[in-house]
């Protein structure tokens, strides 16, 4: 489909591209051409001039001195140095009497051409090898016609050079239409590549968001089936509580999936409230008690002293996608960390290239990533080995999440400017760190 949509890409840019190269090597042969003509025009009307300022003209003798004076060309001696100076520049010269006929001409061959009246020139075919271009002008002394002159030019001075303006743009156009179509395939699979990658990832979510929705919804059918078909009521409540289980799991999934779309189609505006962001880790905590105290983890938060005001401790941003963030790392530290293990959030300000912000450390004692995993944490439902989602003391397996977490992290970091890392060394724990610049100074946020 991709090599498809490029091939076309390509042919249409080399389309195009031919087409306005046509078009400007005809519009340049055309305007090369008629400047050729216009030159030969100008030097034939030019000889016309000169030849007849020169020409001698003598009075005719009459025998009645009452009847009006006549004139006649003298044609010896108006011609006589004409005609070297024209045969030079290949140029031909007739002269005609007022009544059509040839009376001198400087051809080897006169043509049989008839003679007519064309001061702006004109081109006559003799044969297939032979083309003139010429100009016929009346030549009057008073209100008497003393004749017709007419200057010939070989057509070649002008088929010549346009001839071989239409080989080199020709070659010219072809070269530069191979060019093009070449570029326009390079440039047609630059264009495509994020459009390949973009639907790549879609359907790759598209088939990890059925995966993710399929067993579960395959799981709540067979155990509404079962509970159907079994009376007895204490059964219903245990499937119905396991339907109720997945049901949450759904709706978290559904609202992972949500919040994604959402923040890639830019549908949600970041709210930039001030939050103090030592009581927002101590509330993520608090909720995560529970959870911890089931395991007998010991979870606390520790504050570094190196930040006495708690009005320095505050930042702006969205306080429900930070909830968020520091909810989802706490409890993947918590669900990876063997019963009996320890959980520590540290809260410490820090300066990076010459911006004040907040560090927050979520240090852990779990059974850690493996390297080869982490390059590929937070990419969307990818989840490390499923050996992970099993204590290492052989206790009952955690519930595996969607796979979805740390690339919401990622997403709530990077909406805030900040940046994420993960460290691990198996089986020593993992350690996550996250830095918040903060945006204006504390002093102005209430405490």
């Amino acid at each position: 489909m991709f090599q498809a949509t490029r091939r076309r890409l390509a042919l249409w840019y080399t389309t195009v591209t031919a087409v306005l190269l046509l078009l400007f090597a005809t519009g340049f042969y055309v305007y090369v051409r008629n400047t050729l003509v216009e030159r030969v025009d100008d030097t034939l009307n030019h000889v016309v001039e000169i030849i007849g300022r020169s020409l001698v003209i003598e009075a005719v003798p009459q025998d009645n001195p009452l009847a009006p004076r006549q004139y006649q060309v003298n044609l010896e001696a108006s011609f006589r140095d004409n005609a070297d100076t024209v045969e030079d520049d290949h140029i031909d010269l007739e002269w005609f009497s007022p009544t059509g006929d040839l009376l001198w001409s400087t051809f080897a061959s006169q043509p049989q051409i008839p003679v007519h009246l064309n001061p702006q020139g004109e081109t006559v075919h003799l044969s297939d090898d032979q083309v003139l271009r010429q100009v016929t002008q009346r030549i009057e002394r008073g209100r008497q016609v003393l004749g017709y002159l007419r200057v010939s030019h070989p057509w070649f001075e002008v088929t010549k050079p346009t001839r071989r303006l239409i080989v080199d743009l020709s070659l010219g156009t072809s070269l530069m239409v191979g060019g093009v179509a070449a570029i326009g395939w390079l440039l047609s699979g630059l264009a495509i590549a994020p459009v390949r990658d973009s639907y790549q990832r879609l359907k790759q979510f598209t088939a990890d968001a059925s995966h993710e929705l399929r067993n579960p919804i395959a799981v709540i059918q067979t155990n509404v089936q079962a509970a159907l078909t079994d009376p007895d009521p204490e059964w219903q409540q245990q499937q119905l509580q396991v339907v109720e289980r997945l049901t949450r799991r759904l709706g978290r999934l559904v609202d992972d999936l949500l919040f994604l779309a959402r923040q890639d189609s830019s549908l949600v505006t970041l709210r930039q409230d001030p939050i103090q962001l030592g009581e927002l880790l101590t509330e993520v905590l608090e909720e995560q008690h529970s959870m911890a105290d089931e395991k007998a983890i010991a979870l606390h938060l520790t504050q570094t002293k190196s930040q006495p005001s708690p009005a320095s401790r505050c930042l702006r941003g969205d306080r429900d996608q930070l909830s968020r963030l520091f909810t989802n790392l706490v409890s993947n530290s918590i669900r990876y960390t063997p019963n009996g293990g320890q959980v520590q959030v540290i809260l410490e300000g820090r300066s990076r290239h010459g911006l004040p912000g907040l560090e927050i450390i979520v240090q852990d004692t779990g059974i850690g990533i493996p390297p080869d995993a982490l390059p590929h944490l937070f990419d969307r439902f990818y989840r490390v080995d499923p050996a992970r989602t099993h204590s290492s003391d052989g206790d009952r397996p955690q519930s595996a999440g969607s796979g979805l977490g740390l690339a919401i992290a990622q997403v709530i970091v990077e909406n805030h400017h900040g940046t994420i890392t993960i460290d691990s060394s198996p089986p020593q724990g993992t350690r996550v760190t996250v830095f918040l610049p903060q945006g204006e100074r504390s002093e102005d946020v209430p405490t």
